[in-house]
């Protein structure tokens, strides 16, 4: 699978998504859920924060310097991560909290439509990952593509994708935004609060496992074959 073929599907899926939240309102007459409106937007957020910084990063190296570049990018980086587990974060939606019992929407539909809508968001994640995967590889070990196969660049995703967990974890139970950086001690009385009791950190701890697993399996899924593709090829775009 080439990437233009992988990154239409992903293009697609966040579409239709989207699609059946508004398809939604227009075919029972109900009000369009608008939380599932902005999260989608907040999903779709850290590819075009990733794309922003990518962009600025190589404008930086080649025309400025390389020492700025990296200080640019690794504060990019940074920015991204925080944002990354909004895409993520969909997967919540799944509780169908959006449900109201005066309305006549089939269960069937709402299954579809937020199953579509958690599965953009993990798409979304994957691809952003597997960018940053790339990135970093890139920016560590050069132009050599095996080493996409190296365990510092598998570790990278592993890393990462736990890190997602644990912002899905700290959005849904302690209403926590990626914004929120910007008031540490606010975040720190919230975290300090809630992990308050043995439960508390097991549940935490058991959420971010799972989630971390089902994230990497669907990682190995889509992102795998396309990675050991490259990593086999002379050429970053691989097509078969």
């Amino acid at each position: 699978m080439s990437l233009d073929t992988l990154l239409l599907f992903a293009i697609g899926l966040n579409a239709y998504a989207l699609l059946l939240i508004y398809l939604r309102s227009w075919l029972y007459r109900v009000p369009v859920y608008r939380p599932m409106v902005k999260n989608f937007m907040l999903s779709v957020l850290p590819l075009a924060v990733f794309l922003a910084v990518a962009i600025v990063l190589v404008l930086t190296v080649g025309f400025v310097s390389r020492p700025l570049g990296i200080a640019v990018g690794t504060a990019g980086f940074a920015v991204w991560l925080l944002a990354l587990p909004n895409s993520g974060y969909l997967i919540t939606e799944l509780n169908q909290s959006h449900r109201r019992e005066d309305e006549e929407v089939p269960l069937w539909y709402d299954i579809i439509a937020v199953l579509s809508f958690a599965m953009s968001g993990v798409v979304n994640t994957v691809l952003g990952v597997m960018a940053a995967q790339l990135m970093i590889t890139v920016m560590l070990f050069g132009d050599s593509n095996a080493a996409l196969a190296s365990v510092p660049a598998r570790s990278t995703a592993v890393v990462i994708i736990a890190l997602v967990s644990v912002g899905i974890y700290l959005g849904r139970y302690l209403r926590l935004n990626s914004w929120d950086v910007r008031s540490p001690r606010r975040m720190w009385t919230k975290v300090r609060e809630h992990f308050d009791s043995r439960a508390a950190v097991g549940n935490f701890a058991l959420f971010c496992l799972t989630h971390t697993v089902f994230l990497l399996l669907i990682y190995g899924l889509i992102a795998g074959p396309f990675l050991d593709a490259i990593a086999n090829s002379p050429d970053l775009v691989v097509d078969e």
